[in-house]
Protein backbone atom coordinates (compact mmCIF):
# COMPACT_ATOMS: atom_id res chain seq x y z
CA UNK A 1 0.00 0.00 0.00
CA UNK A 2 1.42 3.37 -0.92
CA UNK A 3 2.26 5.89 1.77
CA UNK A 4 0.06 8.98 1.92
CA UNK A 5 1.75 12.37 1.63
CA UNK A 6 -0.01 15.68 2.25
CA UNK A 7 1.60 18.64 0.48
CA UNK A 8 0.75 22.07 1.86
CA UNK A 9 2.13 24.58 -0.64
CA UNK A 10 0.61 27.75 -2.09
CA UNK A 11 2.77 27.72 -5.24
CA UNK A 12 1.03 25.61 -7.91
CA UNK A 13 4.34 25.09 -9.72
CA UNK A 14 6.11 23.66 -6.67
CA UNK A 15 3.01 21.71 -5.67
CA UNK A 16 2.70 20.08 -9.11
CA UNK A 17 6.41 19.29 -9.47
CA UNK A 18 6.59 17.80 -5.99
CA UNK A 19 3.43 15.78 -6.63
CA UNK A 20 4.73 14.37 -9.95
CA UNK A 21 8.09 13.41 -8.49
CA UNK A 22 6.60 11.70 -5.43
CA UNK A 23 3.95 9.91 -7.50
CA UNK A 24 6.77 8.42 -9.58
CA UNK A 25 8.04 6.98 -6.28
CA UNK A 26 4.58 5.44 -5.69
CA UNK A 27 3.43 7.85 -3.00
CA UNK A 28 -0.25 8.74 -2.75
CA UNK A 29 -0.40 12.56 -2.88
CA UNK A 30 -2.98 15.05 -1.64
CA UNK A 31 -2.23 18.74 -1.91
CA UNK A 32 -3.71 21.88 -0.38
CA UNK A 33 -2.84 25.58 -0.58
CA UNK A 34 -2.81 26.74 3.06
CA UNK A 35 -2.52 25.64 6.68
CA UNK A 36 -6.24 25.89 7.42
CA UNK A 37 -6.96 23.39 4.64
CA UNK A 38 -4.40 21.03 6.22
CA UNK A 39 -6.32 21.10 9.50
CA UNK A 40 -9.64 20.67 7.67
CA UNK A 41 -8.47 17.59 5.74
CA UNK A 42 -6.90 16.01 8.86
CA UNK A 43 -10.37 15.84 10.42
CA UNK A 44 -11.27 13.05 7.99
CA UNK A 45 -8.03 11.59 6.65
CA UNK A 46 -4.75 10.21 7.90
CA UNK A 47 -1.37 10.77 6.26
CA UNK A 48 2.06 9.24 6.75
CA UNK A 49 3.91 12.51 6.26
CA UNK A 50 3.21 16.21 5.68
CA UNK A 51 5.31 18.51 3.49
CA UNK A 52 4.61 21.97 4.89
CA UNK A 53 5.43 25.22 3.15
CA UNK A 54 6.20 27.84 5.80
CA UNK A 55 4.91 30.92 3.96
CA UNK A 56 1.27 30.36 3.01
CA UNK A 57 -1.84 32.54 3.08
CA UNK A 58 -4.61 32.09 5.68
CA UNK A 59 -2.40 30.10 8.08
CA UNK A 60 1.37 29.71 7.76
CA UNK A 61 3.28 26.48 8.21
CA UNK A 62 4.61 27.29 11.69
CA UNK A 63 1.16 27.96 13.15
CA UNK A 64 -0.34 24.99 11.32
CA UNK A 65 2.39 22.66 12.65
CA UNK A 66 1.75 23.82 16.22
CA UNK A 67 -1.97 23.18 15.77
CA UNK A 68 -1.33 19.69 14.35
CA UNK A 69 0.81 18.84 17.39
CA UNK A 70 -2.05 19.98 19.64
CA UNK A 71 -4.67 17.74 17.97
CA UNK A 72 -6.49 15.27 20.22
CA UNK A 73 -6.18 12.51 17.59
CA UNK A 74 -2.77 11.12 18.56
CA UNK A 75 -2.18 9.50 15.16
CA UNK A 76 -2.53 12.85 13.37
CA UNK A 77 -0.80 14.79 16.15
CA UNK A 78 2.37 12.75 15.58
CA UNK A 79 2.62 12.79 11.77
CA UNK A 80 6.16 13.66 10.66
CA UNK A 81 6.20 17.24 9.29
CA UNK A 82 8.88 18.43 6.89
CA UNK A 83 9.03 22.18 6.36
CA UNK A 84 9.65 23.48 2.84
CA UNK A 85 10.92 27.01 2.91
CA UNK A 86 12.62 29.61 0.77
CA UNK A 87 13.80 31.51 3.83
CA UNK A 88 15.00 28.86 6.26
CA UNK A 89 17.59 31.33 7.52
CA UNK A 90 14.70 33.26 9.12
CA UNK A 91 14.18 30.31 11.44
CA UNK A 92 16.53 28.16 13.48
CA UNK A 93 16.17 24.39 13.67
CA UNK A 94 15.15 24.94 17.31
CA UNK A 95 12.26 27.17 16.19
CA UNK A 96 11.15 24.52 13.69
CA UNK A 97 11.37 21.87 16.44
CA UNK A 98 9.44 24.07 18.86
CA UNK A 99 6.64 24.29 16.26
CA UNK A 100 6.67 20.49 15.98
CA UNK A 101 8.49 20.29 12.65
CA UNK A 102 10.73 17.23 12.30
CA UNK A 103 13.00 18.45 9.51
CA UNK A 104 13.19 20.94 6.67
CA UNK A 105 14.12 21.28 3.01
CA UNK A 106 15.26 24.62 1.57
CA UNK A 107 13.89 26.03 -1.68
CA UNK A 108 14.69 25.77 -4.49
CA UNK A 109 13.94 22.13 -3.79
CA UNK A 110 16.55 19.51 -4.49
CA UNK A 111 14.25 16.71 -5.61
CA UNK A 112 16.75 13.93 -4.79
CA UNK A 113 16.86 15.22 -1.20
CA UNK A 114 13.07 15.54 -1.17
CA UNK A 115 12.53 11.91 -2.20
CA UNK A 116 15.19 10.69 0.23
CA UNK A 117 13.68 12.62 3.16
CA UNK A 118 10.08 11.63 2.38
CA UNK A 119 11.11 7.96 2.15
CA UNK A 120 13.03 8.20 5.43
CA UNK A 121 10.14 9.69 7.40
CA UNK A 122 7.39 7.70 5.70
CA UNK A 123 9.10 4.44 6.65
CA UNK A 124 9.43 5.28 10.37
Amino acid sequence: MSKKVLIAEDSSVIQNLTKKILEMQNFDITSVKNGQKVLDILENKHFDIILMDINMPVMDGMECSRKIRALTDSENANIPIIAITGNAQNYSLDEFREAGINDYLPKPLNFDNLVEMVKKYAEE
